[in-house]
């Protein structure tokens, strides 16, 4: 069949929207209809290059949508059922997913080359290189899709996908930040650098995980204003400020935990977030920088004499068979807010649009809307 898709050919130059061809699905996976997609950004990572993926890749990282087909084998959804995609597929069955860490999936090793199990490439198309790969094997810029059934999780009919499509990445990758890797409790202080897709949700975590103080940081004075009517009782655009600013809160201590979500983190960045960070207290790495960059470094005798831990975190350290359906259930409850974050939606072919809004800082969160014929 045809689909039409968004397609990185050469990293630094302009998405481009093409037609391409899409088999069927084979064992283990399934056909689903994209009804929306989510511009996150990791996608702009492999479109200037900071992540090296294998090209041409067809993006998009976060979707939601219906099953049109399964292949056979398939048991964890069948035709009709309505999903949101995990950007790390779970097998259920390596070391990791054994040990309730599913967002270290083994099968997530291989989400930047894009093909599935068996180097399997379902989309082919135009150019020297005719297997497209799908970014972490989803692809959600694209109308339709093969995808293997570990990467769907069933939801709810009732719940609304164009809200829903944001808790395949951006939201758990946030929440997560706070309530899992940051643990965040009753009456702590905290900072969230950068109040992005990803920040805007570990404000929502740490402000239902009780935090007392919560200081927002972003140099864009709309993210600081999304960020206080979300949770945080305190916005400022530097680490320097919320340095300041914990340290008053707190008797000099600073803040207990520290969750970096900044688009691109810098040494500065993270350097800015240890100092804020207090004696016991906890930094948590959510967000990237090219793989090769060395944006890491700090005293370590401060880091030995003040107790402090830094740790990175990936997709919040969720597992998304269990915590996609929960904290969907906390938005049908109204302790977590979707319909708020979505600043502005777009079409397929608005994609470059939509980075350049993303870029600037216009949007907290922008949604695709797949048209089909």
């Amino acid at each position: 069949m045809k689909t039409k898709a968004a397609v990185v050919y050469e990293t630094g130059k302009p998405i481009e929207i093409v037609e391409l061809n899409l088999d069927g699905p084979k064992a283990g996976e399934v056909l689903i209809r994209y009804t929306h997609a989510g511009l996150c950004h990791s996608d702009v990572h492999i479109q200037h290059g900071d992540l090296e993926a294998r090209l041409p890749m067809v993006l998009g990282h976060e979707g939601a949508g219906i099953i049109e087909e399964v292949g056979p084998g398939v048991t964890r959804v069948a035709a009709g059922d309505h999903v949101v995609c995990s950007f790390i597929p779970n097998c259920g069955v390596c070391r990791w997913c054994a040990t309730g860490q599913q967002a270290i999936c083994d099968m997530g090793a291989t989400i930047l080359e894009g093909y599935l199990p068996g180097e399997r490439f379902p989309i082919t198309g135009p150019g020297p290189e005719k297997n497209y790969g799908a970014m972490c094997m989803l692809g959600t810029f694209s109308q339709y899709g093969v995808i293997h059934q570990n990467s769907v999780v069933k939801i709810d009919d009732d719940l609304p996908l164009d809200k829903a499509v944001l808790v395949g990445c951006g939201v758990p990758t946030g929440w997560g930040s706070a309530v899992n890797a940051a643990d965040v409790r009753p009456g702590e202080t905290v900072v969230v650098v950068g109040v992005g897709g990803i920040g805007i949700n570990a404000v929502q975590g740490a402000r239902f995980a009780g935090a007392k103080n919560l200081i927002a940081v972003d140099p864009l004075e709309n993210k600081r204003e999304k960020a206080m009517e979300l949770g945080a009782t305190h916005a400022v655009a530097t680490t320097e400020e919320a340095t300041e600013l914990a340290q008053s809160l707190t008797n000099g201590n600073g803040a207990d935990k520290t969750i970096v979500t900044a688009g691109l983190v810098t040494e500065e960045i993270v350097t800015g977030s240890f100092n804020a960070t207090g004696k016991g207290g906890t930094i948590v790495l959510t967000g990237l920088n090219k793989l090769a960059v060395n944006n890491i470094q700090l005293p370590g005798s401060i880091m030995t004499l003040f107790k402090k831990t830094l740790k990175g975190s990936l997709f919040g350290d969720c597992n998304p068979t269990t915590d996609i359906p929960k904290i969907l259930g906390l938005y049908q409850s109204g302790d977590l807010k979707l319909d708020e974050i979505i600043t502005k939606t777009y079409t397929l072919e608005q994609v470059n649009e939509g980075y350049a809004d993303l870029l600037d800082g216009k949007i907290v969160r922008g949604v695709m809307i797949h048209e089909h014929e």
